[in-house]
């Protein structure tokens, strides 16, 4: 079951950045800033060169750094090297991150697909993640959009909690992916089979039935990405908690 740190302190996307004040996504700035508010934060993983999972959103470096190119043709000794855009620091890696935070606040892990189809051709990151998570204290939590890297985590790291990340699967937002895929990840089959405990739902998508159904369940439903206090309110009328950047979220007394 998800622990029920989760549904208590907002999470913070990608950690509490704001490059205008040196805290760029998914850095340690930023996830030092998210600590000291008391929020829980959400961070990504992509999988280097030499197998290593690094804290990082983007497939290719460009957006978030100077450099270009995949992440998957670094090592992790020289994405830590990289600057980030906005700040001073390098990509950290999941393990130095799972040091800095040690259990502070909760860490929702999202663990990005690999090669875009969605499907089975997993294994590499979720290992490196589980082999990095291994004995780590304090509220963690692995989620993926793809159902079968979550069920790859029931196996490496049966003890951690586990959820989808899910979406209304828009044909202009996910062209890649065959209409019959969109249609079926859409629907949210896979939760029981995955061993799921929540979801983590696109906002605007929350009056979907399935998402109703699954809550009605015992599914915790968290949601994404939640950017101003009026889109949280509305948020929470389903959502058990947000996921948000750009404001700072109302924590709970």
């Amino acid at each position: 079951m998800l622990n029920p740190e989760f549904v208590k302190a907002p999470l913070a996307h990608r950690a509490l950045h704001d490059v205008n004040d040196g805290r760029p996504e998914n850095s340690r700035a930023a996830i030092c800033a998210a600590i000291s508010h008391g929020y829980g934060i959400e961070i990504d993983l992509q999988l280097s060169k030499d197998g290593q999972a690094m804290v990082f959103h983007d497939y290719q470096l460009e957006r978030l750094t100077a450099e270009k190119g995949p992440v998957r043709q670094r090592t992790a000794a020289e994405l830590t090297q990289i600057p980030l855009t906005g700040g001073d620091e390098g990509i950290p890696t999941f393990s130095d991150v799972l040091d800095l935070v040690a259990g502070q606040v909760p860490l929702l892990v999202e663990i990005k697909d690999q090669d875009g189809a969605m499907g089975p051709n997993v294994g590499a990151l979720e290992a490196a993640a589980a082999q990095d998570a291994a004995g780590y204290v304090g509220p963690l939590a692995f989620m993926s959009f793809n159902p079968e890297s979550v069920a790859a985590m029931a196996r490496l790291a049966p003890t951690v909690s586990r959820g989808i990340v899910t979406d209304g699967y828009d044909a202009q937002e996910w062209p890649l992916l065959r209409p019959e895929l969109r249609d079926h990840l859409r629907e949210i089959p896979d939760y029981d089979r995955v061993g799921a405990s929540f979801i983590s739902h696109q906002a605007s998508d929350l009056s979907r039935v399935r998402v109703a159904e699954l809550k009605e369940q015992g599914a915790q439903v968290l949601c994404w990405t939640i950017r101003s206090v009026e889109a949280e309110a509305e948020a929470r009328k389903v959502a058990q908690n947000v996921t948000f950047e750009g404001y700072l979220a109302v924590t709970p007394e």
